[in-house]
């Protein structure tokens, strides 16, 4: 029977949970705040991933670049971390970036919303 992921996916979802848990407990720095992984990008060699991330309770793109900087100067203690708690050969270089889809997604939510009233309002105006 052939494996339901593959093995690129099963790393990403152990390191996205992982990295979770050590942002919750473990990173002090007051810049990071609420943070939410959304995603887990792993090169085909593993040696590079891209962790997609959002803040909670905040749209402020000047916030998110705070949180990534601090995220990035990070990245190695989490790395270490990872390394220390795991049974990977190598655990890969982490590269934070912020995710812009949630606000894209809410953007469009909006727009969509805006056009069914408006429709509504012709409607009834006719």
């Amino acid at each position: 029977m052939a494996r339901e992921y593959s093995r690129d996916q099963r790393v990403a979802d152990y390191l996205k949970r992982e990295l979770a848990i050590l942002l919750q407990r473990e990173v002090r720095d007051p810049r990071v705040g609420m943070v939410n992984i959304t995603g887990l990008k792993i090169s085909r060699d593993s040696a590079h991933a891209t962790v997609f991330f959002t803040v909670l309770g905040s749209e402020d793109q000047q916030r998110a670049e705070e949180s990534q900087l601090a995220l990035n100067q990070g990245a190695g203690f989490m790395r270490s971390q990872l390394a220390r708690d795991s049974r990977m050969r190598t655990v890969p270089h982490l590269r934070f970036a912020h995710d812009t889809s949630v606000g894209h997604g809410a953007y469009m939510e909006d727009l969509i919303e805006r056009a069914v009233s408006e429709d509504k309002q012709r409607q009834s105006g006719r």
